[in-house]
């Protein structure tokens, strides 16, 4: 009996060290990613989120300021349809005819002159 018994506990030590490094190998897994290939990739996506968010910002500031334009240009065509009625209106109350008339209504008696208009050149 006593021959058993050392016999089981020279086998039993082994068996022990043979499970546990079963254990240590079962346990001990390759990663899916590893730490290096992690940042590259978290600074690829970084890298590729910032270029998006500054193509936004570009994009948006260039409608802004296409906007911006397109307001002055409306505003320039008003006021040249402006200006363009402005100057008929000015040739129409300028007609030597109209002048003498209004003169003539309050009272300036023009005796044997010709009436001339002046001309405006810069």
């Amino acid at each position: 009996m006593a021959i058993e018994q050392v016999r089981r506990q020279q086998v039993a030590p082994q068996r022990r060290v043979e499970r546990d490094v079963q254990k240590e190998r079962q346990t001990v897994k390759k990663p899916w990613i590893s730490k290096g290939e992690k940042v590259l990739y978290t600074t690829g996506i970084l890298t590729l989120a910032i270029i998006a968010i500054m193509m936004v910002t570009f994009s948006s500031s260039i409608d802004s300021l296409n906007r911006d334009m397109q307001k002055v240009e409306g505003d320039i065509q008003h006021y040249q349809a402006q200006n363009t009625s402005l100057e008929a209106e000015v040739k129409e109350l300028s007609n030597p005819n109209r002048i003498l008339t209004i003169a003539e209504e309050n009272g300036l008696n023009i005796r044997n002159a010709d009436v001339k208009q002046a001309n405006n050149t810069p």
